[in-house]
């Protein structure tokens, strides 16, 4: 979708949308893994589902699950003009939104000392801005619903993988973004919640090779002799992890779960090895980082 582009006019379903009987939600980053889960599970229980995806494709490949209440929307979240132009055309659609799933995020390994600044910062733009920013336009009509924020976080903010500090520390800031919400908009019954998912196995893993080889394409043959071997280790680690993960649809539950809950926790862990992930986390840093190294083969420098 090009820069500056409305996003595609949301298409009403059968009755007055002012008059409409159902719950409305929006997901954003619905293409693929915990969004098109999310999406796709909200239609299936009565809501609906405006999903954001930024591919025709994907709009198409939602609308062929045949859900009559899930309605794609071409967006991309860090264009503040298309976002403010889908708020102005759900409020046309709908006066409240009862959920705001903010789901939409990118995901890259990378050793710190080689990141570019202007990857550091549209990595920023997508995971942790573009949150702040689609919350701030929608939430005029969340208060009319006294409705519910879920922010998807991730186990990485309480735990931070070597090679995967740039998603962590997105996270992190996720995880304070939304205590700072639910504290602030407390007055007006909004409930904002947190979801962690732990190891959920998704396509972007699956990825994973093929994002590590691009990125040490651009190395210089300095940093591949610093990085290159334990790099690629971590990688065919952490995918071999996982793939013994939970499916996103286990994080859809517990996103469900949480919404039908009279009073939903701040936060909820999901997803295969949370337990162990969140205990490791209470451990004093060195031991933290020996049992990490241990878990992706870092024990010992490789060349590159």
């Amino acid at each position: 979708m090009r820069r500056g582009q409305n996003p595609q006019a949301v298409a009403p379903h059968n009755s007055s949308a002012l008059g409409c009987g159902l719950q409305h939600a929006l997901v954003t980053g619905a293409s693929s893994g915990i969004g098109r889960a999310t999406a796709i599970r909200l239609a299936a229980r009565g809501y609906h589902v405006y999903g954001t995806v930024r591919k025709d494709r994907d709009a198409e490949s939602l609308r062929a699950e045949g859900l009559h209440h899930l309605t794609p929307i071409l967006l991309d979240v860090t264009d503040a003009e298309q976002v403010r132009s889908l708020a102005a055309q759900l409020a046309k659609h709908t006066a409240s939104l009862d959920v705001l799933v903010n789901n939409a995020g990118t995901g890259r390994a990378t050793p710190l000392e080689t990141v570019e600044m202007d990857t550091l910062r549209q990595h920023f733009a997508v995971n942790v801005d573009a949150q702040v920013a689609v919350t701030q336009a929608m939430l005029p009509l969340i208060r009319a619903a006294a409705g519910t924020i879920v922010m998807i976080g991730s186990i990485a903010d309480r735990i931070t993988l070597p090679f995967a500090g740039l998603q962590a520390s997105a996270k992190h800031a996720v995880r304070s973004i939304s205590d700072a919400l639910r504290r602030e908009l407390s007055p007006w019954d909004i409930r904002v919640i947190l979801i962690e998912p732990a190891t959920i196995h998704t396509s972007a893993v699956d990825k994973l090779h093929q994002q590590v080889a691009a990125t040490l394409a651009t190395y210089t043959a300095e940093q591949v002799d610093l990085y290159g071997g334990r790099f690629r280790t971590m990688a065919a680690n952490a995918v071999r992890l996982a793939h013994t993960g939970s499916p996103p649809q286990v994080v859809a539950s517990t996103i469900t779960k949480a919404l039908s809950a009279k009073r939903p926790r701040a936060r909820y862990l999901t997803g295969r090895h949370r337990r162990v992930l969140a205990s490791i986390a209470l451990l004093p840093a060195p031991i933290q980082d020996r049992l990490l190294a241990k878990i992706l083969g870092l024990t010992k420098l490789t060349d590159g």
